[in-house]
């Protein structure tokens, strides 16, 4: 007797869905299939597309044409209540959650379970303890969701999609705002999630994150599918020429160093933050021309606050920061008046502080430099000017799509992060400060931040490198300054820097003098 072999239909399949906002394609006639109890792999660059198309399966958006499949079944999801009754859940790159309630409070937030929410809570209590051991997640249910790590906050967005009844559960870019550590803990979860028979959808642009943890991958690039394959069957190398469309450079490409004037020298400084707790203490260093400096660490010991206080964002309460033969701290210059004396910005949170979202592209290209007199006729701004240069910048960075009359907010973030680095590399700063530059950029788009970078310092500037991403500053850094506790715990140059050395220095080890 020949024994039957069952095969489950896919978890969720996409058949020829497409669509269109206004001019934009953002999706061409995108088809692939999820593996019931996989852990897939969307990946493709800022702008491919990738993250419409699991909108729409969520509900956010609806198809112009396609359809969707469930276990088989067709589904109409025009709502995420459609998407969340068919058994599908996401976790999106910008939290949802509401910041000063608890976080049974956030996860039972529309769910409460009838008028009776003291009975409401005590179930979900019993749900949410079982969620926490068959999945490993670990989060203090009353404990205020604004207190928590980026970490404990995605893990509680997952809690959410769970305790829903999420059997398909989508990831978008869910390592963009963890450290390295942080998101090792999420691999461990997925692959735990995995076992318990869920399906797991992956977005990302991080070959790493691929590599390590997904089945299958499916690449998009300008809207569509252009590549599926098994994860076993392929290479970082080969996957980002996929995604792309050329060959990539994994590895940054720069000639040595050569170090000259001394443009920026910071001596003693302290900086509180709002609560006044000090977060950089006595920290001194010097920057010269020609030359990479990154600032290694795990995520708040200082490193935001001390770039905050260099690009005059934040008063320090001690010390000397000198630049241009001035005393900024002293002087109380503003970023203003730092941005004109040759010191420019790229902050760590470009959505925050870096851009105007309701502003358009070429509107946004300006901020800080408004009264330039390129840009103005008297008492008039120049609108062809600004439109002009707006659009030399997208070609000159490659930014999609290039319409400088678009709202900033409708570019992906790594087509937002190149229009921030070309605003301020464009201008050639005597000194660049660089917050985190290529936070949730995907590789090609990496690779070109790189660049302009290494092109800055090797025409003599200085750049100053913030990143919680090691391989990053390996990559860049010419001399490599590691902070832990507001302090700065060691230097070392970059041939002498390892990922141990530099490892043991974040953990606060420094290393005895001999």
């Amino acid at each position: 007797m020949v024994e039957k072999i069952t095969v489950l239909p896919p978890a969720l399949e996409l058949r020829s869905i497409s669509k269109r906002f206004g001019a934009v394609q953002a999706n061409r006639a995108v088809s692939f299939q999820v593996a019931a109890g996989s852990v897939h792999g969307l990946i493709g660059e800022n702008g491919a597309g990738k993250s419409t198309v699991m909108n729409i399966v969520y509900g956010f958006h609806r198809a112009d044409d396609g359809e969707i499949l469930v276990n088989g079944r067709p589904v109409k999801i025009s709502s995420t209540q459609d998407a969340i009754a068919a058994g599908i859940g996401m976790v999106h790159q910008h939290f949802m959650l509401v910041e000063n309630f608890t976080v049974i409070e956030n996860v039972m937030l529309g769910v409460e379970g009838g008028p009776l929410l003291a009975e409401g809570i005590a179930k979900a209590r019993e749900a949410l303890a079982k969620l926490g051991k068959d999945y490993g997640l670990d989060v203090p249910l009353d404990a205020i969701v604004g207190s928590l790590p980026v970490g404990l906050q995605q893990r509680v967005e997952i809690m959410k999609a769970l305790h829903r009844g999420a059997q398909i559960l989508i990831l978008d870019e869910p390592t963009a705002v963890l450290t390295p550590q942080e998101a090792d803990q999420l691999f461990r979860l997925l692959g735990r999630l995995r076992e318990q028979g869920k399906t797991v959808l992956l977005v990302t642009h991080k070959l790493r994150e691929i590599m390590a943890i997904t089945d299958r991958v499916t690449v998009m690039r300008q809207g569509s599918v252009v590549a599926e394959v098994e994860t076993k069957d392929t290479s970082p190398r080969e996957l980002a020429e996929k995604m792309v469309g050329r060959s990539v450079l994994l590895q940054v490409q720069k000639g040595p160093a050569r170090p000259g004037a001394e443009l920026l020298t910071v001596s003693n400084l302290e900086v509180r933050d709002a609560q006044g707790v000090m977060r950089v203490k006595r920290v001194g260093f010097k920057l010269h021309g020609g030359e990479i400096v990154g600032i290694a660490g795990v995520a708040g010991n200082g490193q935001s606050e001390l770039l905050e206080a260099l690009a005059g964002m934040r008063a320090p309460v001690g010390g000397e920061i000198r630049f241009g033969g001035r005393d900024l701290v002293a002087e109380k210059i503003d970023p203003r008046g730092r941005r004109e004396l040759g010191l420019a910005h790229v902050p760590e949170d470009r959505l925050r502080v870096g851009v105007v979202t309701s502003f358009s592209a070429q509107e946004n290209l300006i901020l800080g430099y408004q009264d330039h007199e390129n840009f103005n006729r008297g008492l008039l701004m120049n609108n062809q000017a600004i439109l002009e240069d707006c659009a030399r910048k997208m070609a000159a960075y490659d930014v999609r799509p290039p319409q400088p009359g678009l709202r900033i907010a409708a570019f992906s973030g790594g087509n937002q992060q190149k229009l921030v680095v070309a605003r301020e590399v464009d201008r050639a700063p005597t000194v660049l400060l660089v917050g985190q530059p290529t936070r949730g950029v995907d590789i090609g788009a990496i690779e070109f931040i790189h660049q302009r970078l290494i092109g800055l310092r090797d025409a003599g500037k200085a750049v100053l490198v913030v990143s919680v991403e090691l391989d990053e500053i390996l990559g860049l850094a010419d001399r490599i300054l590691v902070m832990a506790g507001g302090e700065i715990v060691g230097e070392l140059s970059r041939a002498e820097a390892t990922e141990e050395k530099i490892g043991l220095l974040m953990a606060g080890v420094r290393e005895e003098k001999t």
